[in-house]
């Protein structure tokens, strides 16, 4: 089946706008349905490129976003639980769900689902858990689905290496719960490549994917990385069970949710990759892409993340 139109659910963010520039650079008609369209503006200039206002969480709107489209990319997921949309289960699992029966509705067979690494029902946090029955949900439908499991994902405005790199700009020491936990950071490039690689794909139906640059570092170790090269390095100090524990919950309710209990479990599983990056693509090394912007925007825009923390955006 040929694939001109795509939805894209969760297009408005951080991976989500990087794979929108390269399936309209490819030629693709993309439709992004966001809340706020006015906050998606970087979106509506591509040419191809179409924003609808419309919560995707409520089922009809979601038929009819589907109108039309011959794909479904899924990318919508939250990394800290809260209420209504924004929980784990309504997020993940309810729209999983919901995205599966509109596609068997309207006849749509190829679906890509965003999940993560270390996504299991059984899984030591919420967060993997939910993601664990996203993906059965999806594995158990008759559509020509594929799913991604990244690592960490990093790149330019990523709310990963950029805060760290923001934290250590206005604290003298970094106190960090988790220090020792392992990850592979896979370049946010990277994974909207392979993305749209695999729609083309036939060995990729009905594949998953785990995406993971080939180097391991612990969190100690990137957090290092990122206030060196932003010129900020601090003293970084592991702290033990108990007290990150007692951080963790600290953090959960100060604004921003910066670190949570759950986001603590799920760092008891290490995100590394066991297989080889999907496709025959070579990954995007960390230090050769992570100067480019960590060096300047760290330093330029510190007064302004400070500000979108303590706003909780």
């Amino acid at each position: 089946m040929t694939i001109e139109n795509i939805l894209v659910l969760g297009g408005s963010g951080f991976v989500g706008s990087h794979l929108c520039e390269r399936l309209a650079a490819a030629g693709y008609r993309v439709r992004v349905p966001a809340r706020r369209a006015d906050r998606v503006k970087h979106l509506a200039i591509l040419p191809t490129v179409e924003v609808v206002e419309t919560n995707v969480h409520d089922p009809a709107a979601l038929a009819w976003c589907l109108r039309g489209q011959q794909a479904v990319v899924n990318l919508v997921g939250v990394l800290h639980d809260g209420p209504g949309t924004a929980s784990f289960q309504r997020a993940h699992v309810e729209l999983a769900r919901n995205v599966v029966a509109a596609c068997k509705a309207r006849g749509v067979e190829r679906l890509l689902h965003m999940s993560a690494l270390n996504a299991d029902v059984r899984g030591p946090s919420a967060y993997l858990r939910s993601k664990g029955e996203a993906e059965v949900i999806v594995r158990d439908s008759d559509l020509a689905w594929t799913i991604f499991r990244p690592s960490v994902v990093f790149g330019p405005r990523d709310r990963f290496l950029n805060l760290f790199a923001c934290l250590q700009s206005i604290a003298p020491v970094l106190a960090l719960g988790g220090a020792n936990a392992r990850f592979q950071p896979v370049y946010v490039e990277d994974v909207a490549r392979a993305m749209v690689t695999a729609l083309t794909d036939e060995e990729a139906v009905r594949a998953a994917y785990d995406l993971c640059w080939p180097k391991v570092y612990t969190l100690r170790e990137l957090v290092r990385y990122a206030g060196a090269v932003s010129g900020h390095p601090r003293p970084v100090i592991g702290l033990p069970g108990g007290l990150a524990y007692l951080q963790a919950l600290a953090l959960e309710l100060l604004p921003g949710k910066l670190m949570s209990r759950d986001n603590l479990k799920s760092m008891e599983v290490d995100s590394v990759c066991s297989s080889a990056f999907p496709f025959g693509m070579k990954p995007t090394a960390l230090e050769t892409v992570a100067p480019g912007w960590l060096a300047d925007e760290a330093t330029r825009r510190a007064h302004y993340d400070r500000l979108r923390i303590g706003a909780r955006r």
